[in-house]
Parts: C-alpha cells; sequence; structure tokens
C-alpha cells in the first residue's frame, strides 16, 4: 500500500501519536485520585489548575507550532522529545499546587499539543492520495496506548508511588523517540512528498489559504465547532472519571476496562474512515462525526449499569476515530497543505483550549451540584446545535479554485 518513505512517515506518525498519550486528557485523569490526594485538593481545584494550565499551553502552541513550517522535521521531532522527557520529569516533583500548575502545563504543551502536531501535521503535509488511510494508520498510535496505558497504569499505581511512574516514562522518552526519529525521518524535509501527476495538477488550481485569511473565513468557526465537541466533553469524561463512577455505582476498575472498548472502536473506526475520507473526502464525513458522541451522552442519561460504561466510551471511540482523522485531514483539503502546519498549530490550539474549557467546566458544574446525567444534557445541547450548523454549510465546504 505504501512505500518504503511513506511507511517511514506514517511509522513516525504512529509512535508520536502514542507517545502524545502522556500529555492527553484520559492518561492524566487516571492519577486524578493520586494527585489530589497528595495535595489534598478538590475536583474543582483540581479542575480549574488543570484548564488554567492547559489554556496557556494552547496559547504557546499557536506561536511554536507554526515552526514546524520553517524547521527540519527531524530538528523539530528531536526538541519536541527533550521537551516531553523534561516534562515528565518535572511531573514527578510535583509537591505544590504550583508545581501542578507547571507539571500539566508542560505535559499538555509537549505531550497533546507538540506530539500529535508534529505527528499529524508531517503526515498531512506528505501524503496527497493516500493522505487518509495515512492519518488513520499514524492515529493507530493513540489508539494502542488508550489500550494498553488505562488498565497498566492502575495496575502500577497499586505497586509504586505516581511519581516513580513519571520518572519512568521520562527516560523511556529520553532513550526511545530520538532513535526512532532518526531512523524514521532523518532523511525527510518540507520538500518530501507522496505525489502524482494527478496530486500536482489538482494543487496547482487550488487556492492555498495562510493563517490570516483562514481566521476570517466564517466555516472554520462552524466547522471547529463540532470538532471542539469531542475534545471537551471526552476530556470532561476522562478527567473526572471517578466522579462518574461513584455516581454510576461502578467498580474503581471498570472505567479503566471500558478504555479497550474506545480504543477497539477508534481504531476500527479510523479503519474504516480512512478508506472513506479517500474516497469521498472529509467533506462529506464531517457531518456524521459526532452523531456516536450524541448517543454516548444519551447513555449516560439513562443508563447506569456497569456494561453501559463500555457502551459509552465505545461510541465516544467512534466519534473520537472520525475527529483525529479529520481534523488532521479537512483543513488540507479546505484549505490547501502550503500552510498546513501553521493553520493546524491553530486548530490544535483550539482543541488543547477545549480540552481547559471542559475540565474546568465539569469541575465547576461538579461543585455546584450537578449530577453527571445534568452535565450530559449540556454537553448534549453543544453537540445537536454545532451540528444543526454544520448541516446548513455542508455544501459550501469545497476548496477554492484560482
Amino acid at each position: 500500500m505504501f512505500k518504503s518513505l511513506s511507511l517511514k512517515v506514517i511509522i513516525f506518525g504512529f509512535i508520536f501519536t502514542f507517545f502524545s498519550s502522556f500529555g492527553q486528557s484520559y492518561f492524566l485523569g487516571l492519577f486524578n485520585s493520586s494527585i489530589r490526594e497528595t495535595l489534598s485538593i478538590s475536583h474543582g481545584q483540581f479542575g480549574t489548575i488543570y484548564a488554567s494550565a492547559t489554556l496557556l499551553s494552547s496559547l504557546l502552541l499557536i506561536w511554536v507550532g507554526k515552526k514546524i513550517d520553517d524547521v527540519n522535521i527531524f530538528k523539530f521531532a528531536i526538541f519536541v522529545t527533550i521537551l516531553l522527557s523534561v516534562s515528565c520529569f518535572f511531573f514527578s516533583k510535583i509537591s505544590s499546587v504550583i508545581l501542578l500548575f507547571f507539571g500539566i502545563f508542560l505535559m499538555r504543551f509537549s505531550g497533546q499539543g507538540m506530539m500529535s502536531h508534529t505527528a499529524t501535521t508531517t503526515v498531512s503535509r506528505y501524503f496527497t492520495k493516500s493522505r487518509g488511510k495515512a492519518l488513520s494508520v499514524g492515529w493507530f498510535g493513540l489508539s494502542s496506548a488508550e489500550f494498553i496505558l488505562p488498565v497498566l497504569i492502575v495496575f502500577l499505581l497499586t505497586i509504586t508511588h505516581w511519581q516513580n511512574i513519571w520518572l519512568t516514562i521520562s527516560i523511556l522518552v529520553l532513550v526511545f523517540l530520538p532513535i526512532a526519529s532518526y531512523v524514521l525521518v532523518k532523511n525527510i524535509n518540507l520538500d518530501s512528498r507522496e505525489t502524482s501527476n494527478e496530486d500536482e495538477f489538482k494543487d496547482e488550481n487550488i487556492k492555498q489559504w495562510t493563517r490570516k485569511e483562514v481566521v476570517r473565513d466564517y466555516r472554520f468557526y462552524i466547522v471547529n465547532m463540532n470538532m471542539l465537541a469531542m475534545p471537551w466533553i471526552a476530556t470532561g469524561a476522562f478527567i473526572y472519571q471517578s466522579f462518574i463512577s461513584n455516581s454510576k455505582g461502578w467498580d474503581q476498575y471498570v472505567f479503566a476496562q471500558s478504555f479497550m472498548s474506545y480504543s477497539i472502536l477508534t481504531v476500527v473506526t479510523l479503519l474504516i474512515s480512512g478508506f472513506l475520507v479517500d474516497k469521498f473526502t472529509s467533506r462529506r464525513i464531517l457531518i456524521y462525526m459526532n452523531l456516536p458522541l450524541l448517543l454516548s451522552v444519551l447513555v449516560i442519561i439513562y443508563l447506569s449499569s456497569p456494561i453501559s460504561a463500555f457502551v459509552f466510551l465505545g461510541l465516544i471511540g467512534i466519534s473520537n476515530g472520525l475527529a483525529n482523522l479529520l481534523g488532521s485531514s479537512i483543513w488540507a483539503e479546505i484549505y490547501g497543505v502550503k500552510h498546513i502546519g501553521s493553520i493546524k498549530a491553530l486548530t490544535t490550539a483550539l482543541m488543547v483550549f477545549a480540552t481547559a474549557f471542559g475540565s474546568a467546566l465539569f469541575g465547576v458544574l461538579i461543585d455546584y451540584g450537578f449530577t453527571i446525567e445534568k452535565i450530559a444534557v449540556v454537553s448534549g445541547t453543544y453537540i445537536l446545535l454545532s451540528t444543526v450548523l454544520l448541516f446548513f454549510i455542508r455544501k459550501k465546504l469545497n476548496p477554492t479554485k484560482i
């Protein structure tokens, strides 16, 4: 399916999305109870710290992320790797609320932000004809981590202190990622590209939008409303998984085990949607992206059995698979790839901001006495509104011809 150099780029994307897990909400949420117990803080306090640190990381990402358009990919990958390793080491030393703020800021910026941005921008830029399939395979890295890490971390927390886990992660990142980057993308540069005569002809006839032009396009905001539903709602659920489990009367292992259904359905969705995107385009599939997420909200509202946890996270996994793929490919389709690094730096920053919003909103609502069912109603209302707006502009998402 892919040539040797193309395969290396995909493997690079796979590895970097896997390692982005250490800054993802589902992973940090696994340490929620341990951190709150260590620092003696409430759900709301943790959510406020998490949100404010995440917000700061999203603002920095807008500026730093665009540098990938101007820097050799291998050098950029090494920079991100060192940053992630230092961030993990810092996180292992958290002993106060102030250090927690900076620890979360570093993890969200380096992990969720820069690692995933580096992976998806590299793959999106390199591939044209096979972009959908390439991105879907690359995102398997994160899905694999979501399948393996939750149960592993829950087990490790029973035998060692949470800070020791982070120290080990720091060493693993520093040893493995530089070697992987050297082998896979040492010879990749801005001009390296999967090309065909047909693709080159198409690119010459499509306007290549700059970031300044994109932010003046009303379509950008409506598409983003839909793109951001998954990050803020899923983040709230992941960060406050212990609250959901207690509300529903689930065993402490139920939510962690349910991540397997989340991961499996994410992978299945990525695999299927990769072919669908290459055949039908992201623009035609986008309208269906958040429908499973809406169903997951209904599950939380009406069901309480332990089995419903698997259904809940499974449905989120379907929307997650679609969101991961479409969040990388839709912008290249609409706005071209020449400035895709700069554009994706902005969209990734907005995604990180959305996770900050979700963690803060859930925490505030919990402290104000909202049940998980009432929070689900708020989430469902947002999904419905954003989908309706997208429906009205769905036929206006074609790239601009020149």
